[in-house]
């Protein structure tokens, strides 16, 4: 068997991350790039023991929106009453209907509404009950044995203090979860579960550092950058190894947040934006007044834009180690043109998607707009589109710019590495066809024993 058989094997490349172990680069690359990312990991640490919020701060529920506490509780009966007899029907209106119409309002008066009987089954009114009637035009009905949410409000009337706000939705939740899951391990096998692994890390930081930290009163920016860059490096080194290629990756990553930051921080200052656009916002601004709403708008950018951004530059990177193993003969300049072919593919996709997964969440305030016959003009240059748009445009330039960014970075690390071997091995040698990582000297000596 030849030297060369072991470059015939094919090195296939697609979207997906299931790329073979990345060969390893030379020692003074490892070096540099530590060099790099050593300090950045540590300034993250630092950052997160500086910052660490130590928990959310004590407060006392208002009993406003979604700031009331909740008990669990089940539908223990249903019946059909008339709504006139439950107080339930609209009064009529006074102006006179067209002949031949009904009268306004007074329709729901011969209808059926439901009474539900509601049993508290947790905190410490366990067992009590009370009733709630749901009219027909309600968009949710109850049934008996279901179970449902309940919001206290302790100032109020004690008939009046227990109310259903929601479905308890924890089966079906924790089944999809648990599909999700099955999935991801039955098709990721490791790397799924490395994945799991990083997801549920991911979900520590936001709930143990992110959100009690801006909620002490720390800058919203700082915590975000702090946190989402505790997340990339937990998450692509889990997920893709201690290796050159994540390391590159998240290089890309990190310049490309940077970027978002910047443009970000410009354009929602220019555009005169508050970040106090819907109640939940405002809410949160009442009871915590120190909280800077528009550092919030400018971490949610950042958060946002940080799990498309891991899978782009994750990408790019793969793309050119694999170019570079299917023809370790490619120059630096072939393997950044032949990676930003497969890269621009990437970019239309992305960007396509974050434009819709943001005008579907919108979808309701768009269709208020088209109910309004409002001006495409006029729709845009409201606050709270214009808030949407900022936080797409903003952060598919980001993404745009990964790829470039990452695809360069890459090549050139991948290139300045096989140079150096293919100097200390001739290109005809066992050493030459080594992957990424073998030492020329070993091949110095190689020869010398020959001779």
């Amino acid at each position: 068997m030849s030297s060369s058989e072991p470059q015939k094997h094919p090195h296939p490349h697609s979207h997906a991350h299931g790329h073979g172990p990345a060969a390893p680069v030379s020692r003074h690359l490892r070096k540099v790039i530590a060099a790099v990312l050593i300090p950045f990991a540590a300034a993250v640490v630092v950052g997160l023991a500086v910052l660490w919020p130590g928990g959310a701060p004590t407060h006392k529920p208002s009993g406003v929106g979604f700031d009331q506490p909740t008990e669990r509780a089940t539908v223990t009966k249903v019946e059909q009453v008339n709504c006139a007899d439950v107080h339930a029907g609209q009064p009529p209106q006074q102006q006179t209907p067209p002949q031949g119409q009904p009268p306004a309002g007074g329709s729901a008066q011969g209808e059926d509404c439901q009474r539900a009987t509601v049993k508290v089954t947790t905190g410490k009114d366990a067992g009590r009950t009370f009733q709630t009637v749901v009219t027909p035009d309600a968009t949710r009905h109850y049934t008996s044995g279901q179970d449902v949410v309940v919001a206290y409000s302790p100032k109020a009337p004690k008939e009046l203090q227990y109310s259903v706000i929601d479905v308890d939705r924890t089966v079906p939740m924790w089944v999809l979860a648990a599909l999700f899951a099955f999935a991801v391990v039955i098709v990721g096998r490791l790397r799924g579960v490395l994945a799991l692994v990083s997801l549920a890390a991911s979900f520590v930081v936001l709930t143990l550092f992110i959100l009690p930290a801006i909620l002490q009163g720390a800058n919203p920016l700082v915590v975000a950058v702090v946190g989402g860059s505790a997340i990339m490096l937990i998450a692509l080194y889990l997920c893709h190894g201690l290796t050159a290629r994540t390391s590159v990756a998240v290089l890309g990553t990190l310049a490309s947040l940077l970027l978002i930051g910047l443009l970000g921080s410009v354009f929602i200052g220019w555009a005169l934006l508050t970040g106090n656009i819907d109640d939940t916002t405002a809410l949160v601004h009442g009871l915590y007044p120190d909280i800077e709403i528009r550092g919030l708008l400018l971490a949610s950018i950042i958060i946002g834009s940080l799990g498309v951004l891991d899978d782009v530059t994750v990408t790019q990177a793969a793309a050119v180690w694999e170019l570079k193993e299917a023809d370790p003969s490619a120059s630096w300049r072939k393997l950044y043109g032949a990676a930003m072919r497969i890269g621009r593919d990437h970019i239309a996709s992305v960007v396509n998607t974050l434009v819709l997964a943001y005008a579907g969440a919108a979808l309701p305030l768009l269709l208020l707009f088209t109910i309004a016959q409002s001006s495409v003009g006029t729709v845009a240059s409201s606050e709270v589109v214009a808030t949407e748009i900022v936080r797409t445009l903003v952060g598919s330039i980001g993404l745009v710019a990964s790829v470039p960014l990452t695809t360069l970075l890459a090549a050139l690390v991948v290139s300045a590495d096989h140079k150096g071997q293919g100097a200390a091995a001739g290109p005809g040698s066992p050493e030459g066809a080594r992957p990424a990582g073998g030492s020329g000297r070993r091949g110095s000596r190689g020869k010398r024993r020959k001779r």
